[in-house]
């Protein structure tokens, strides 16, 4: 993807199992690591500030508790820092525990940093002892907060796990619901009837996609409900009969790739993309063939995944992958180096590695 705009480096300071760290991203980033060593709180990181700026803090921070939310709780960390360098521009937040168990805004900063900027430019503080973050207001009238505002809210945490009967993927949509692909996916057939209207390209390479992981899937059958033609839900065909079925009639495997496939082959992608274990459930051939759709998208915005998955490992390259680990109770990130590596790579795949514990990231 283009460097504007793309996440260089966040640095994260007392922010649940993670003390202190500054974490380089690339294109790709595979995170690894054995269970509770802090993957799926980097990740979270991430909803945690599509929070803050939805000016939701207050609400998230009463209902985790701020003691769950700082490293090892108020008596050993007294505030959440959290830095994003996304160049030319800077986000930074300080966030400090209030008597009720909750989180404010202690300092928020907006920056800049160009090419020709020896130092980046922070200015004011935007917000200072606050209960919500400022970004959303001051970027009405700021234009540097308004570039940062508008690539924040273009960061999206996808998570598609969530395939009970219940599951909002399997209801009725609203066909207003068309803009963009939910973080749960709950609007995905009206998403997906748009698409087919609007961009059939994008629609029919995404049906193709599904047929390579459910050969017996002809098409999606994607129509307003005659019931209410304000909602839509997700219907399909097979191969062998005119009979359609619903979501329910899906193995959890096949819809959570029908999800992923969508969100990965859409025209315009958003600037990052987090998931956590994409792989759950998910057939061998299924997970060779998303890790294509990841490397793919790739090319075109920034993704981060979480994984325990030895497979999905084996199809990425050794510069894509970040060791997440536990040091003394706190979570750390390492970069694997390269050249230690080439000798090993010759005779073993990137996911014998980890299985072996030569690369880390195992108990």
């Amino acid at each position: 993807m283009a460097d504007y705009h793309k996440l260089n480096k966040v640095s994260i300071d007392g922010y649940k199992s993670i003390e202190s760290q500054e974490v380089i991203l690339g294109d790709m980033n595979v995170l690894i690591g054995q269970n509770g060593a802090g993957k799926t709180n980097f990740i979270s990181l991430f909803r945690f500030l599509r929070n803050i700026i939805d000016l939701r803090l207050k609400d998230t921070s009463k209902k985790v508790g701020a003691e769950n939310l700082l490293y090892y709780g108020g008596k050993t960390t007294e505030q959440i820092k959290i830095s994003l360098d996304f160049r030319p521009n800077l986000y930074q937040i300080t966030l400090q525990p209030s008597r009720s168990d909750s989180l404010i805004v202690s300092r928020e900063y907006c920056g800049f940093w160009g090419d020709d900027y020896n130092a980046p430019y922070w200015g004011n503080a935007i917000a200072m002892s606050e209960d919500e973050s400022k970004l959303s207001e001051i970027a009405k009238r700021d234009k540097i907060a308004g570039y940062v505002y508008d690539v924040l809210k273009d960061w999206r945490v996808y998570h598609f796990h969530d395939t009970s009967e219940s599951a909002g993927v399997k209801k009725y949509a609203s066909l207003a619901d068309i803009h963009f692909l939910l973080e749960d996916a709950s609007n995905l057939a009206a998403y997906l009837f748009i698409l087919k209207e609007t961009q059939a390209e994008y629609y029919e390479r995404i049906v193709k996609t599904v047929q390579l992981v459910i050969p017996f899937f002809k098409d999606f059958v994607l129509k307003p409900n005659p019931l209410n033609e304000n909602t839509i839900r997700l219907e399909w065909q097979d191969i062998f009969s005119d009979k359609t079925f619903t979501a329910h009639e899906l193995s959890d495997g096949s819809l959570r790739f029908i999800c992923m496939a969508t969100l990965l082959l859409q025209k315009t992608l958003p600037q990052l993309i987090l998931l956590d274990e994409p792989e759950l459930g998910l057939h061998p051939t299924a997970i060779t063939i998303l890790a294509g759709l990841l490397k793919k998208a790739s090319k075109r915005t920034q993704v981060i995944v979480s994984t325990q998955s030895v497979s999905l490992v084996n199809e990425f390259d050794a510069e894509d992958i970040i060791v997440v680990e536990k040091e003394k109770g706190a979570t750390i990130f390492k970069r694997l180096d390269t050249k230690k590596l080439e000798s090993w790579l010759n005779d073993y795949s990137l996911g014998d590695l980890w299985d072996k514990n030569v690369i880390g990231g195992n108990p």
